[in-house]
């Protein structure tokens, strides 16, 4: 019998990027999703391609060998998946894992395998993982009096993706273009603390420590690209690539990634010299006019972009501890605080609600997860203070 991976998620990031990799390494992957439209259109198609842009050239991957199931009406079906499976991944979102965790579950507690379930979230988040294990073992889904039981089932492996999925075309279907570049980083622990041998993933690069590949990824790349976004959409930019052809968005760009630079090369041990060389590559990598990324689309869901753990907050709070400058950070701040009623981003809607409901402090609290125990609380309640009288 073949490998199998459950892949919950049926959108670009989906498929374009981790089944496009699961069925490289020869797995057959089986969507799970609610959104009737996608698991339609994967049940009635029996390929699609994932084009490969931004490089020298263009290459076209065609995707086969895979079925999906709607979890929402077809939930005895995903249990039974699940546990004759080898692998669980998920790109969901990061506010959706506590709704998959329910039948992944079920699915754990019907395996009867010797060879225990790979589970990996690929969500940008820090611990994503670790995050959808703790809703899977919650008591109301694996009882306590089973989690020992569960534990000898799964491994759970948290991990780090980088890859830019621009705008689709309209009549794209299920066809992807997505970045030629990429990076999937998974750690290995779960597996050789037990002597098991890890999953082979083609394209994973499998590592001990996964802490310093997460956090430079999301206070490098998703720092800088949303950087971009939210000065270039308060500057009526298209494109990212149009933001970054600005002098002074790019100038402000570089301050933003110099001060998370400093931290993560305070914090992880990497060079200047190596960040330095990760920064460059980084702006080169959104400053390509070949992915045509729009400015909303990178600048969508600002409440989660303002929160604490998040890539703006998260290395702000930490240098603002260390007594180092955040001035470049908190200038980003206040351009995702501007991005209000975005057409078809709900949370750009909720976030102009939030501003003009409470007062200063309490949104700084509610949004941002701050207290006033927070060197940088006092900086934040300013500029949410300038952006409601704005």
């Amino acid at each position: 019998m073949g490998l199998k991976a459950i892949h919950f998620g049926g959108g670009n990031i989906g498929r374009g990027f981790v089944a496009e990799k699961l069925h490289m390494t020869g797995y057959e992957v089986v969507f799970v999703d609610v959104m009737d439209s996608i698991i339609e259109k994967l049940q009635s198609t029996k390929s699609y391609t994932v084009t490969e842009i931004g490089g020298e050239e263009e290459k076209v991957n065609t995707i086969t060998n895979y079925r999906a199931i709607n979890s929402k009406t077809h939930e005895a079906d995903v249990i039974k998946e699940i546990a004759s499976a080898d692998l669980v991944t998920c790109a969901v979102g990061p506010n959706i894992l506590k709704f998959i965790a329910p039948v992944i579950a079920k699915g754990i507690d019907q395996r009867t395998s010797s060879t225990p379930l790979a589970v990996i979230a690929c969500e940008n988040a820090i611990g994503a993982t670790d995050n959808l294990a703790g809703h899977i073992k919650d008591p109301k889904n694996t009882p306590h009096e089973k989690h020992e039981e569960h534990d000898s089932k799964v491994r759970y492996a948290n991990s780090a993706i980088d890859r830019i999925v621009p705008q689709q075309d309209a009549d794209a279907g299920l066809n992807v273009k997505i970045e030629s570049f990429f990076e999937w980083v998974v750690e290995s622990t779960p597996w050789t603390k037990t002597g098991i041998k890890h999953p082979e993933i083609e394209g994973v690069k499998w590592v001990e420590g996964l802490v310093p590949y997460i956090e430079r990824k999301l206070f490098t790349v998703n720092t800088g690209h949303a950087a971009a976004a939210y000065y270039g959409h308060n500057r009526h930019k298209k494109f990212i690539h149009d933001a970054l052809e600005d002098h002074e968005i790019k100038k402000i760009v570089h301050e933003a990634l110099a001060e998370t630079s400093h931290l993560i090369v305070k914090k992880h041990g990497i060079t200047n010299q190596e960040q330095k060389h990760y920064v460059n590559k980084i702006i080169k990598r959104i400053s390509n006019p070949h992915l045509e990324d729009v400015v909303e689309r990178v600048g969508r869901a600002p409440l989660r972009k303002l929160s604490r753990k998040e890539r703006f907050l998260g290395p702000a709070t930490e240098l603002a501890e260390r007594g180092d400058s955040v001035d470049a950070l908190l200038g980003c701040i206040e351009m995702a605080f501007l991005f209000q009623n975005v057409e078809g981003d709900d949370e750009s809607a909720e976030l102009a609600k939030i501003l003009k409901a409470h007062d200063a402090k309490s949104v700084v609290e509610k949004v941002c997860g701050l207290t006033e125990k927070d060197k940088i609380f006092p900086q934040v309640v300013k500029i949410v203070e300038k952006v409601q009288k704005a």
